[in-house]
């Protein structure tokens, strides 16, 4: 059904590049199997073993890739939001609420 729609479309797949009757596929750091997307456990370990932000980049990288997983946590912006604010007036200065976000 997929390649019909494809070819339809004019749309031509590189069957070398195509899996087929996988249980679970990694794609753009999720997991996809039948339950769903997930994310994908090497990200997880990534996150998790993140060292602690010293300047404004650092935080900026962290926040970028746990910004991408945010759907994935509930309220991300809540937790996020002291790191962010380490983002504002050009002023890096880490304190207790950021570490309490960054754990």
């Amino acid at each position: 059904m997929v390649l019909e729609i494809l070819r339809a479309n004019e749309l031509y797949a590189n069957l070398r590049k195509c899996s087929f009757a996988k249980e679970k596929v990694n794609y753009l750091g999720h997991v996809i199997s039948e339950k769903g997307a997930e994310v994908d456990p090497e990200k997880i370990r990534a996150i998790s073993e993140w060292p602690i932000p010293t300047n404004v980049r650092e935080v900026r990288g962290f926040l970028g890739l746990t910004g991408y997983y945010r759907r994935f946590v509930h309220n991300y912006g809540s937790i996020a939001g002291s790191l962010t604010q380490l983002l504002k007036n050009g002023s890096f200065k880490w304190n207790e609420e950021a570490t309490a976000s960054f754990e």
